[in-house]
């Protein structure tokens, strides 16, 4: 055989190898699934579904503190159990910064891992737990199921330098909150649609008081006013203090349509609630989803696999912490 052809004989062995290699790395590293823990852990997502109940018999808030949560950590970069990190010496924590202004009932994550852990240690991630909590959880007010893949793995270190950049601000534009949504790709109506987890709930009189002080805001709508005055009668309010108003007097503990009615009727806590009603591009979803709880429930789903699945991290990356607060120590 001549130069040429060893050479030729020698570069084809590579790609093979090559090849090869590459999937067997697939095939060891397959990504997010339905029903992952199938071989691993088969009892998982029933734990979780289990425990999301007892919590919320015992605890009602527990369900809107899980819907938060998804949408607190994945829209973050990645889906990845960053936000439930504990502060460090070197580093501020997530659930510390004033993006996560309200966010609570950490401590009840750690009671589902617990459950987990007793059944199959070391096998289910704290990502997949916040995840599946909060489907739970959207299911117990009312909301739809929502079949969401599996196999998450850990990070190790918080986001907190990046939250502005990622979540949106209660007193941001409707553009900027559009454009923060579409980086991580949901559209138009999946914003509108995830924008009605506004429906069950509360809100702090500290995100809402500028539109009350020193003088009221004129597009409220004037029947809505005294009683948010009522909940909220401090122009600075204490933010330890509890003092909030119910994001949708109705029907505060169901997730439904009825958000969408409120905001059209100018009762929108928020001003980012209000310019959802009124913008032109989000307006005629807004109108379509009052009218049609289906089409609400639809897009919501979509928009709320499209948040699970944001940037995991599989196969070898990550970990899977023993305890959802604190990254496994590195021996």
């Amino acid at each position: 055989m001549g130069g040429k052809g060893a050479m030729m004989v020698a570069m084809l062995c590579l790609w093979a190898l090559s090849a090869t290699t590459e999937a067997v790395v697939m095939e060891e590293e397959p990504g997010l699934m339905m029903n992952f823990y199938k071989d691993t852990c088969p009892q998982a997502e029933d734990i979780i579904r289990e425990q999301v109940k007892l919590l919320y018999k015992r605890h009602k808030n527990t369900a809107f503190s899980w819907l938060r949560n998804i949408f607190h950590d994945c829209a973050v970069e990645s889906c990845d159990a960053s936000l439930l990190l504990d502060s460090t010496r070197r580093e501020l924590g997530e659930k510390e910064h004033d993006r996560s202004f309200g966010l609570r009932n950490f401590r009840y994550i750690e009671e589902i891992k617990e459950a987990l852990e007793r059944e199959c240690p070391g096998v289910v991630s704290c990502s997949d737990i916040l995840v599946l909590s909060a489907r739970e959880g959207i299911e117990a007010v009312g909301g739809p199921h929502i079949p969401l893949k599996t196999g998450r793995r850990d990070g190790r270190k918080s986001r907190t330098d990046m939250l502005e950049s990622y979540l949106p601000d209660h007193n941001e534009s409707i553009s900027v909150v559009l454009e923060k949504f579409k980086s991580i790709g949901i559209d138009t109506p999946g914003l509108v649609a995830l924008f009605g987890s506004h429906s069950v709930g509360r809100t702090h009189c500290v995100k809402l008081v500028h539109r009350l002080y020193p003088e009221v805001d004129p597009s409220l709508n004037p029947d809505h006013v005294p009683h948010m005055l009522h909940k909220c009668p401090d122009s600075i309010p204490d933010p330890k203090a509890v003092q909030y108003v119910r994001n949708d007097r109705g029907t505060p503990m169901v997730l439904d349509n009825n958000y969408y009615r409120n905001i059209l009727d100018n009762k929108g806590l928020l001003l980012v609630d209000h310019q959802l009603a009124h913008d032109k591009r989000t307006r005629p979803i807004v109108k379509k989803m009052a009218k049609d709880q289906a089409y609400f429930f639809k897009e919501f789903t979509r928009a709320i696999q499209i948040l699970s699945e944001n940037n995991p991290l599989t196969g070898s990356k990550g970990e899977i912490r023993k305890q959802c607060n604190l990254a496994n120590k590195i021996h």
